[in-house]
């Protein structure tokens, strides 16, 4: 299969803007860090400097400045970066690692994830195994799917091209400054390129090439955004 170009963490993230850019380090691809967010928060936690952090539980560390509503249930591994805003309803189920001035909630969930900084997943959004890349946006209701219904192994599709993942739960992988609309579903093995729009109430599956538009019409059509 070949390699597709669209999907390399090279192609999709500025690794400046996160504090696990040593995760991704000798990657190919985004999804590869899927099963090593615990272990790297578990090695990266204790090294961060209390000065700015403070230890919340077992395996959480939350910066000082981050503000958390008291109704946000926030289970480890956990690391959440500095002035990020837990609103009203927040499930974080762990493997999490969320960015500087990022929203989460209200009513949202995560779950093995990561979050470059100032991400917004502000309202009813469910993310699971995924990589969400700095300035991207999730509407409300917008969703990651991470399993497929017939329980297969996700293989990432781009045209006539494909690549196995060997995983059986994968959400998407959204590049830096990607806007979803309110109430689409991201289906498993979705990719998005940077600087990409969803319109609201879209089904995306595969890969969306970078500075385009997903206009979920039938059948659906992407355009490239004009300068």
């Amino acid at each position: 299969m070949a390699e597709l170009q669209q999907c390399t963490i090279e192609n999709l993230y500025d690794l400046d803007h996160t504090i696990a850019s040593a995760l991704f380090a000798g990657k190919t691809y985004p999804w590869e860090v899927l099963d090593r967010i615990g272990d790297f928060i578990r090695e990266l936690g204790p090294m961060l400097p209390d000065s700015i952090f403070e230890k919340r539980g077992e395996d959480i560390w939350i910066a000082k400045s981050v503000t958390i509503a008291a109704t946000a249930t926030l289970n480890g591994p956990l690391i959440i970066d500095e002035n990020t805003e837990v609103r009203p309803g927040t499930f974080i189920r762990g493997n999490a690692i969320v960015g500087k001035d990022c929203v989460v909630g209200n009513s949202t969930e995560l779950k093995n994830v990561v979050l470059f900084d100032h991400v917004q997943v502000p309202h009813y959004n469910y993310v699971g195994d995924s990589v969400l890349g700095y300035f991207s946006h999730m509407g409300a209701g917008s969703i990651t799917s991470n399993v497929k219904s017939d329980k297969t192994l996700v293989v990432v599709h781009d045209g006539k091209d494909s690549v196995e993942t060997g995983r059986k739960k994968f959400g998407a992988m959204l590049g830096d400054h990607v806007e979803v609309g309110c109430n689409s579903v991201l289906n498993p093995g979705t990719v998005i390129g940077r600087n990409t729009n969803i319109y609201p109430v879209s089904m995306v599956r595969g890969v969306v090439p970078a500075d385009s538009i997903w206009k979920n019409l039938a059948p659906h059509e992407i355009i490239e955004k004009k300068a």
